[in-house]
Order: structure tokens, then sequence, then C-alpha cells
């Protein structure tokens, strides 16, 4: 049976939620799935920048079961239900040093905002996506999950491994429910924060912006495309995942990271 897609408003009509939607690559997701026609929610802990008339936004933070509960109820109060969920929010504050170093309220934050916050969400969400037998949820994760840098990022690391692992065995629960579950690995990402951090980088080692993103790089074990990613080429990926046109797609792992994985 043939499929006919409108690609220029194919998500018309879709409730739309993206976390650590107000900069980078929340940004640039909420943009494209906006452009495709959905009306789009986003929250962060601060107010975008810019005030973005296309979105609708709601201050939160995500780390704490009181943020998340208060993003469901808003949601649902205003909306009813809930087509699409884009669990975007990561972050890694912890010091470099490796194991030692670490503390465990470092490790608790960590996985409160990177493994629990998704969660959370997921089981706020789920229930009425499953009585519409509809649904996408994209979970973010990273390829630090399979590729950590134990000296610098292990808390992050290890919590979105756990996403990965979870994102699978979630979608095995709900596939025949109607409800898709995917996950986005994304590799180094070109961000306004990664830029500042060259721009450290640079200025502490004496070096070149080139020479600080090749450094980056460089303890990666290399990116064979040569270039870190664009927050827009994360998000068309990420919009056509949501999309009809990917209606067959779920339980799957999509790394997006120029080459940077040595294994297949």
């Amino acid at each position: 049976m043939e499929q006919y897609f409108n690609f220029n408003d194919e998500l018309s009509g879709k409730i739309a939620l993206v976390t650590g939607g107000t900069k980078g690559t929340g940004k640039a997701i909420a943009d494209r799935l906006s452009n495709a026609g959905a009306t789009v929610i986003i929250t962060a802990r601060n107010a975008p920048e810019v005030p973005d008339k296309k979105s609708h936004f709601i201050p939160a933070d995500l780390s704490s079961a009181t943020g998340t509960q208060k993003v469901v109820d808003q949601v649902l109060a205003k909306y009813g239900k809930l087509d699409i969920l884009i669990n975007n929010l990561g972050a890694s504050e912890t010091k470099g040093g490796g194991f030692a170093v670490l503390t465990d309220e470092e490790w608790e934050h960590t996985i409160q905002t990177n493994l629990l916050a998704p969660i959370r969400l997921d089981r706020g969400f789920l229930p009425k996506m499953v009585e519409y037998k509809s649904g996408v949820i994209i979970h973010i994760a990273s390829i630090q999950g399979r590729l950590p840098l134990y000296d610098s990022t292990l808390p992050y690391a290890a919590a979105k491994a756990g996403l990965i692992n979870y994102s699978k065995s979630l979608s095995n629960e709900v596939a025949a429910k109607g409800v898709r579950i995917l996950t986005v690995s994304p590799g180094w990402i070109m961000t306004s924060s990664s830029e500042r951090m060259m721009e450290r980088i640079a200025e502490s080692s004496s070096i070149t912006i080139e020479q600080a993103a090749q450094s980056v790089m460089d303890a990666l074990g290399g990116i064979p495309f040569g270039r870190a990613a664009q927050p827009g080429e994360v998000a068309e990926l990420v919009g056509f995942l949501v999309s009809p046109r990917a209606g067959y797609l779920t339980g799957t792992e999509f790394v997006i990271d120029g080459g940077t994985i040595p294994t297949i």
C-alpha cells in the first residue's frame, strides 16, 4: 500500500515537548518540529535569551521530581495530551580527574539530570500516549554511553549508557501499544557552549581556535568527517524520526557522530 506524506506540514496537529529547548541542539530541534507544523513546548531552567513566539515555554528544573511533575501537569492541563516527547536535556558539570575526585552528590545530580529526568517525564506522558495508541519518545543520549571519557565525564557517560539501555527496554514494552521509542546518540556538537570551550582551551594553551578544536577531536580518537556536528544536523535526524515517514522505526539507537566511534 502506497503512503503519501506532506513533507512541509507533516506534524500539523501534533503537540511536542522539547526539554532543554531554549538553546543549542534543543532549540534547533524545537525549531525543526515547529517548521514541520507541530505545536512546540520547550522547557529549561532559564527562559530563552531571545523570546521565541513559536514555542510555549515552561520554566522548570528537571533534575528534581518536583520539576518534572510541574511540566507534566502544565502540558496535560493546557493540551490534554502529548504526541512527541524529545528528552534532550543533558549536562555534565562534574570536574575532571577520574573516579577518586567525584562525590556522591556529583554522581546523584548527574544521574538525576541525565537519566531520571527522562524516566520521570516518560512515566508522566506515556499513559496518555498508550490511551491514544500513538506517540513518539526520543531520548537524546550520547556516544559517551559507548565511548566514555573516564577522566572528565564519568558520571555523564554512565548515565547515558543507562538511558540507552532503558530506552531499548521501554520500546519493547510499549511498541505493541502504538508508541515508538528511539534513541539518538550524537557525538561532538558545535553549540555556542562548545564554541566558548574552544575559546577557553585556545586562551589557556596559547593556541588557535582551530588547534583547540583539533585537540578535542584527538581526545575523542578522531572524527573521520573532520568536524563537529551542527545542531541543525541532529535536529534534522530527529525531525525525520518523529515523522510518519519513520513509522516502522522503534527500539533503535541512531548514532550521529561523523564516524567517531571506531567499531561497528
